[in-house]
């Protein structure tokens, strides 16, 4: 089977991603269900579509390490993010459809608060969810809003880059992890010494990274970054947690008076079928939320979002009610959430 004409296919149905394993069908995910099709696929077949897709260095670094990532571009039809790995001694492949075009802030349907943070000057803005919630679509937007209305220089750290900016109103220098440089953390250390403005960190992956990440947003530089993290509340929480107990009053510190916000979100099948919709909840670093940062209060900020509307702060589930309101999801989405958020947190 052609790998090829399935990528091919894969952004024609309009599918988040492909997926190819053993004994199975190719399957598309399409507005987040699984769908199968064609004839189940032999190991050889796998492996062949796989070695398709790589140079002879990556094959070489994929049959060394057991799996790879790296992004793909078919000319004319769109750019992927293929990761290949091997599963019970073969091959398998799951490759994410990335769009040619930078998506607008406007066509995301985010409440304008998350564009606001592009306008501070420094500070740390997480965007947190799921795998597969859309956070590098959101930060994408984030950094070609900037890229299209200031002068910045802008440096982003990817593993791999999936969306492509060009140069506009600013400089956009884009890095990808294994390619261009080893790892997060090193790549963030260096960025602090190429003079600039703002920093996109793919993934707050260990301690290093995140270190540097709060030194950097310290010291002037605004710093997106993402985590796989479910709430607001966890974010702050996981980030220090990562250091040793000693240095953890020090970090309350530093983080109380370096993040701008939060904004976590997954993506839900709209109640007309018609694709997905983002559910999105926000937390924006007030003196009251930094108060509670710094004093080992984190446990109260949840209440402090569910009556900071006026800050543009929002839980959840207050954002699910309101998309349940309108019609645009269906109530049984919120019944689930809360059933796995209060499983999650107990």
């Amino acid at each position: 089977m052609d790998m090829l004409a399935l990528l091919v296919r894969a952004k024609e149905r309009g599918a988040s991603d492909l997926h190819i394993s053993v004994n199975s069908p190719p399957v598309f995910r399409i507005h987040g269900e699984l769908i199968p099709e064609g004839e189940p696929l032999a190991p050889k077949d796998t492996e062949e579509m796989a070695r398709t897709l790589m140079t002879d260095a990556q094959w070489d670094a994929f049959l060394a390490a057991g799996e790879i990532d790296f992004s793909y571009s078919l000319h004319g039809v769109s750019r992927y993010r293929v990761n290949v790995f091997r599963q019970r001694g073969s091959v398998s492949i799951a490759a994410r459809v990335i769009p040619n075009r930078v998506p607008q802030f406007a066509e995301l349907g985010l409440p304008d608060v998350v564009l606001s943070f592009t306008e501070k000057p420094h500070g740390l803005v997480l965007v947190t969810g799921p795998t597969g919630s859309g956070k590098s679509t959101t930060l994408a937007a984030l950094i070609e809003h900037i890229n299209q209305t200031q002068r910045k220089h802008i440096i982003t750290l990817e593993d791999p880059i999936e969306y492509l900016h060009h140069h506009r109103m600013s400089i956009v220098d884009q890095r990808e992890i294994g390619q261009d440089t080893r790892g997060f953390g090193p790549a963030l250390r260096a960025a602090l010494r190429q003079d600039p403005d703002v920093i996109l960190v793919g993934e707050m992956r260990d301690l290093e990274t995140i270190q540097t990440a709060i030194t950097a947003a310290e010291t002037g530089h605004l710093v997106l970054a993402t985590l796989h993290t479910s709430d607001a509340v966890q974010t702050v929480d996981r980030i220090i947690d990562v250091f040793p107990a000693a240095q953890q009053p020090q970090v309350r510190l530093q983080m109380a008076s370096v993040l701008q916000g939060v904004v976590t979100q997954r993506l839900y099948r709209r109640q007309d079928g018609n694709g997905r919709v983002a559910a999105v909840e926000v937390l924006v670093n007030t003196p009251a939320v930094a108060n509670l940062i710094r004093t080992e209060k984190t446990h109260q900020i949840r209440s402090m979002m569910q009556t900071g509307r006026s800050f543009g702060m929002q839980t959840m589930e207050m954002h699910l009610r309101e998309l349940i309101s309108r019609g645009v999801l269906p109530a049984s989405v919120l019944t689930e959430y809360m059933a796995h958020h209060v499983a999650a947190t107990s």
